[in-house]
């Protein structure tokens, strides 16, 4: 049987720990690994194909991670730019899924589509490509130890659901930033409204407005990823791409110009 082949990446940059442990996890669990993951960090990025090209060519650059005994690349791109990259002639075999994150901070709600973590898993879903994206509930000013290895103990069951998913599958696992004994069994969850922060204005002036991120005041429905994190709960969603909506309403609306 073949050993599928994951291509890890994020939009915290290839320098990032919850990369090296995603990575890590993956390994463990007996995937073969290919790093490429922004040169810098590129978090909000979404799945912009965004890149720094010199004589046509995006910029990229070999590296060695720590402990880690992995091809690795750092690539002065987006995270959407680097999978569509991976999964259309970069590589060679083809990686057979990709996993994106350990995210710095949790990736729930509608915000998500903000997300470069999310963004490159949903990239991945346009080459028919399973995909998942973790996400650790780091708080918007976080302090003391994280609690990467909670995370990463959740990847192999997942990534058993996932292989067994058909093509194209993505996933976004959140979870919390607690020691393993305290965390709670995985929940499916449906998105919340928003996101676990917001963006405000803080200020307005001539030439320039100045934009501030806030934790969100309001409770979510308890069914919600957002709400379920905050009970100590791995979420686990599956996620979609773009597409049509099977509604009528372009249908009806035409049917009144006739």
């Amino acid at each position: 049987m073949t050993v599928p082949l994951a291509l890890i990446t994020n939009d915290d940059g290839i320098d990032s720990v919850g990369l090296h442990v995603l990575a890590g996890a993956a390994i463990k669990a007996g995937l073969d690994v290919i790093v490429a993951a922004p040169a810098e960090q590129a978090s909000g990025a979404s799945a912009a194909l965004s890149a720094v090209r010199q004589d046509g060519r995006t910029v990229v650059e070999r590296r060695e991670l720590p402990e880690l005994d992995v091809e690795a690349w750092a690539v002065q791109a987006q995270p959407g730019h680097i999978v569509a990259a991976a999964l259309n002639g970069w590589f060679d075999p083809r990686p057979d899924l990709v996993l994106s994150g350990i995210n710095h901070g949790a990736n729930v709600g509608r915000a998500i589509l903000h997300s470069g973590t999310v963004g490159a898993a949903l990239t991945a879903k346009i080459s028919d490509t399973r995909a998942l994206a973790v996400s650790l509930n780091v708080a918007l000013h976080p302090t003391g130890e994280r609690y990467w290895e909670t995370a990463a103990g959740l990847i192999a069951p997942v990534l058993d659901l996932l292989l067994e998913a058909p093509d194209g599958t993505v996933l976004s696992l959140n979870v919390p930033d607690r020691p393993a004994d305290e965390v709670g069994p995985i929940r499916p969850a449906r998105l919340a409204p928003g996101g676990a922060v917001q963006t405000k204005v803080e200020e307005v002036r001539d030439g320039g407005v100045r934009l501030t991120e806030v934790e969100v005041p309001d409770k979510p429905d308890a069914d919600t990823d957002s709400a379920l994190l905050d009970a100590g709960h791995p979420t686990l969603t599956e996620l979609r791409s773009v597409e049509a909506d099977d509604g009528d309403l372009v249908h009806r609306w035409l049917e009144g110009r006739v």
